[in-house]
């Protein structure tokens, strides 16, 4: 399977829970695939196959302490790399997602504002995560 594939699927694969979480909050079906945790460990071991080998592969350890070293892991991020990379991305806001879901719930807080903050996730993490504290903190005012 060739990587413009593995990312079309991938790429794909996420978009039912995010589909769900905006639209179908409460749905058990939702929280069971949400809390299933089952879209980002497929994630994760699509990750560990693209991205560790080439990262440690060569013998050297990746320097992640310095803005250099991380500019030096971009450039030389083949194919591999660059789709595990954006793999990050997608699990790790998903799983920020998961997370506004369910805390928004255990927090009462309101349906439609929870759904504008996920679909902000989905489309810009941290700025989703952001308002969504906002948001929280606001209700509880």
């Amino acid at each position: 399977m060739n990587i413009e594939t593995i990312f079309s699927i991938f790429n794909t694969l996420i978009l039912p829970q995010w589909l769900l979480m905006i639209f179908a909050p409460k749905w058990r079906w939702t929280l069971l695939l949400a809390n299933s945790y089952l879209i980002p460990l497929a994630l994760a071991v699509a990750y560990a196959f693209l991205v560790l080998p080439n990262l440690f592969g060569g013998g050297q350890m990746p320097d992640f302490s310095t803005f250099e070293g991380i500019k030096n892991l971009f450039k030389m991020g083949n194919d591999q790399v660059v789709v595990g990379g954006w793999f990050h991305y997608l699990a790790f806001d998903l799983l920020v997602g998961t997370w506004v879901l369910n805390d928004s719930q255990k927090h009462q807080v309101n349906a439609i504002i929870t759904s504008v903050c996920i679909f902000c996730t989905l489309m810009a993490g941290p700025v989703g995560f952001l308002l969504y504290q906002l948001a929280k903190k606001v209700k509880s005012m």
